[in-house]
Parts: structure tokens; C-alpha cells; sequence
């Protein structure tokens, strides 16, 4: 299981590669989460997340019927969202580049 204050720095931009997959809604994104392998991420987490980006302008959301039951807010990337995902697959590379250095250099000392 992957440690909650570790997910924290990241998860932003894993919440905007899965609504970049397609729209979206809040359980079906934390749902996708998990399925990927990042745990069980709670509503209570999700969707203060989700206002955040909404307000920042990398989503939009709108209201939509659902076939079980109230409407549901459906979230998609804006272009700010794309420029903002991208930065973050950048970002996430070479951070993951350095730490498998550090990790592998780390192994080799052994």
C-alpha cells in the first residue's frame, strides 16, 4: 500500500491523467485509482481535489443524468488541464528517474 502523505504530492496529476482518458465522475475516478494501483482513495479526498482543480480552470464540470439515479457531475480537461498534465508527466518523470538512480546506485553499494 502506498503511503498516504507519499500519493498526496501526486495525486492531482493522476486525477487529471484519468479524467484526461475521458469525462468522467468523482466515484468512477477514485474507482480508476484503485484499479491503477494507488489504494483506496476516499470521497472526502476526491472531491475537495476536484473543486480545486475546478477552480484553478484545469476541468470543467457539468451536470448530467444518470441511468441509477440523481444527476452526476461529470468533470473534463480544459486546455489549461492538458498544459498542467503534461507539466506533471514532466515533473513526475524525472523525479522517478532520480529516485531509480539513488535506488539502483544505493543496490550497487551493497
Amino acid at each position: 500500500m502506498i503511503p498516504s502523505q507519499m500519493l498526496k504530492g501526486i495525486l492531482s496529476g493522476c486525477v487529471l491523467a484519468v479524467i484526461s482518458q475521458r469525462e468522467t465522475y468523482g466515484y468512477e475516478i477514485s474507482q480508476k485509482l484503485g484499479e491503477y494501483g494507488l489504494g483506496s482513495v476516499s470521497e472526502g479526498t476526491i472531491y475537495p481535489l476536484l473543486l480545486r482543480l475546478e477552480k484553478s480552470g484545469f476541468i470543467s464540470a457539468l451536470y448530467r443524468e444518470s441511468a441509477s439515479g440523481p444527476m452526476r457531475k461529470y468533470y473534463s480537461l480544459t486546455p489549461a488541464g492538458r498544459l498542467e498534465l503534461e507539466g506533471f508527466i514532466s515533473s513526475y518523470g524525472e523525479l522517478s528517474r532520480a529516485v531509480e538512480r539513488l535506488l539502483n546506485e544505493m543496490e550497487a553499494v551493497k
